[in-house]
């Protein structure tokens, strides 16, 4: 099934998450027009979503009213590489390092004053997909709502 228009798609496969990666970067491109020819896909499974919910820092997510929350998935680079690239605002931008993600965290009162849209003029910002804490926790909602593919 598909959550919101932001390429999010929870799908039931015995295949690995590379290979699956690799089939639907290779049909993209064949199936619609794309601004860009280089497609990158982050698939996941319900276990690697499951940690990146579980894993989050304490209070992450919790106070929607005052901050907003992403988590920053990361393509085939660690969060260590990247983490000095956010360079956060002090008092306005908070980011954590976790497996295989950043987690971000803006005052949305101060949002405007936020560094977060810095990286998307660096290289590895292709390397990267951002969906908000609302989205993410509604994800492993659905994935968990499905039964687990056959082993």
């Amino acid at each position: 099934s598909t959550y919101i228009a932001s390429g999010n798609v929870v799908l039931e496969s015995d295949k690995g998450t590379e290979e699956i990666s690799t089939l639907i970067e290779k049909v993209l491109p064949e199936s619609f027009v794309l601004e860009d020819e280089l497609i990158r896909v982050l698939v996941l499974t319900r276990e690697q979503l499951r940690a990146v919910v579980d894993n989050k820092p304490p209070g992450f997510g919790e106070q929607p009213e005052t901050y907003h929350s992403d988590a920053i998935f990361l393509i085939g680079i660690d969060a260590a590489q990247v983490i000095p690239r956010f360079s956060p605002r002090e008092g306005v931008d908070t980011v954590w390092p976790g497996d295989g993600v950043v987690y971000s965290q803006r005052l949305s009162a101060q949002r405007t004053k936020s560094r977060l849209n810095k990286i998307m003029a660096a290289p590895e910002y292709k390397l990267m997909t951002i969906r908000n804490w609302n989205t993410t926790t509604r994800l492993l909602e659905i994935a968990d709502s499905s039964p687990p593919p056959p082993r």
